[in-house]
């Protein structure tokens, strides 16, 4: 047992997994990420909702069990930006989480992993951090909060303020409040409570395996594009993230790429959408209040509910967190990952100025972050070699 595993298996049940208001605060943190993702997947693909949901909420649920940390389970974005944008078959899907699963368990296993993270430097990461941050922070200005015309500005910046307002309160969590007032005000407002109760029906998921020619195809399709994304944001980056914020809870990038692995070897088996961890994710939990893996229990255990009790009238459920709302939710994730970049000053102008390239390139170059985690490298590099010359 690793060293990281042995202190992990040490703490506490009560310090690995709470349920309190803080906790259930921090489980809608990563919402504004995976549920327009998810759905936008089911529609372009014609994917079983019911499974879906019911896979995704139980592979938190895991996750958080196993961690006792908010590590939650993310949709694979390359892959759902794919398949959303080329209509792809829910078989070609399901193949492309089994070749990306079975990929990142050779990488974990053969020790390539632990060498990417000996040879890419902390500011190269922190560049990765802020350009995911800048990435989620125009999706929530750009799409999310604009969804409603002036009453979505509106929504925004209420929330912001209450947000700000109530950030570090112990006793009123700012998320909670939130999500909660966006929530009755869509049941008030939006949700047609006839069709809601109308679709209700229990649903569980069906073995869906692959064909070996839709795993070729996912992997040429899907999994070579997500590849580098999941490198340096759901592995390196989610390790770094661990250990800001929960440093005496640090994780080998070994264990991290496995769960991602495993994970891949499942879910698509079972009508699953390909999940991974993301460092935006465990932000996002964090940001809101979640200390513990209670907070992704909790958040499984509704998309678990959703996907066994309302698959027949999930659009209508879904309208219970407005998109406005969740826009704020993904803007605070956003500036909880961008202000990580903030220690590379005190390194010095020069590591601040890699992961500010870093980060530009990751938002808004092709392949970005792993093209920016190259350029980094190689600056960094550079930079040490006339130090030490």
């Amino acid at each position: 047992m690793s060293d990281a595993a042995s202190s992990a298996s040490r703490v506490p049940w009560r310090e690995r997994v709470r349920f309190d208001r803080h906790e259930l605060a921090g489980a809608f943190g990563d919402i504004g990420t995976d549920l327009p993702l998810i759905v936008g997947m089911i529609v372009a693909a014609g994917l079983d909702s019911a499974s879906v949901f019911l896979v995704f909420g139980a592979l938190q649920i895991l996750s958080g069990l196993y961690y006792g940390l908010p590590m939650p389970m993310q949709p694979l974005k390359a892959m759902a930006v794919i398949v959303i944008a080329q209509q792809l078959s829910p078989g070609v899907l399901a193949g492309g989480g089994v070749a990306i699963g079975v990929m990142m368990l050779l990488l974990a296993w053969s020790g390539a992993l632990e060498g990417l993270v000996r040879a890419i430097p902390r500011c190269v990461v922190r560049g990765v951090q802020l350009g995911l941050g800048l990435k989620l922070a125009a999706l929530a200005l750009g799409d999310y909060v604009p969804r409603g015309g002036s009453w979505g500005w509106a929504v925004g910046a209420a929330g912001f303020a209450v947000l700000l307002l109530l950030r570090g309160n112990r006793r009123v969590p700012p998320g909670l409040v939130l999500i909660g007032a966006g929530a009755l005000w869509a049941l008030a407002v939006d949700v047609d409570h006839g069709v809601l109760v109308e679709g209700m029906g229990v649903a569980l998921p069906s073995f869906q395996p692959p064909t070996w020619g839709e795993i070729v195809t996912g992997f040429l399709l899907l999994a070579i594009p997500q590849l580098p994304l999941s490198l340096s944001n759901s592995v390196i980056a989610t390790r770094q993230t661990v250990a800001d914020l929960f440093p005496a809870r640090v994780f080998s990038v070994r264990r991290i790429g496995t769960t991602y692995g495993v994970a891949n070897l499942v879910a698509p088996l079972l009508g699953g959408v390909p999940v991974c961890h993301g460092c935006g994710g465990l932000a996002g939990h964090y940001a809101f209040g979640a200390r513990t893996g209670g907070s992704v229990i909790i958040y499984g255990g509704l998309f678990a509910v959703l996907g066994l009790l309302f698959s027949g009238s999930l659009d209508e459920a879904i309208k219970v967190f407005p998109m406005p709302v969740l826009g704020v939710v993904l803007l605070f994730e956003a500036l909880t990952l961008m202000l990580f970049v903030e220690d590379t000053a005190r390194e010095g102008r020069e590591s601040l100025g890699i992961a500010l390239l870093v980060g530009a390139i990751a938002c808004w170059v092709p392949q970005g972050f792993v093209v920016g985690m190259i350029v980094g490298t190689l600056l960094d590099l550079l930079r040490r070699r006339k130090a030490s010359g």
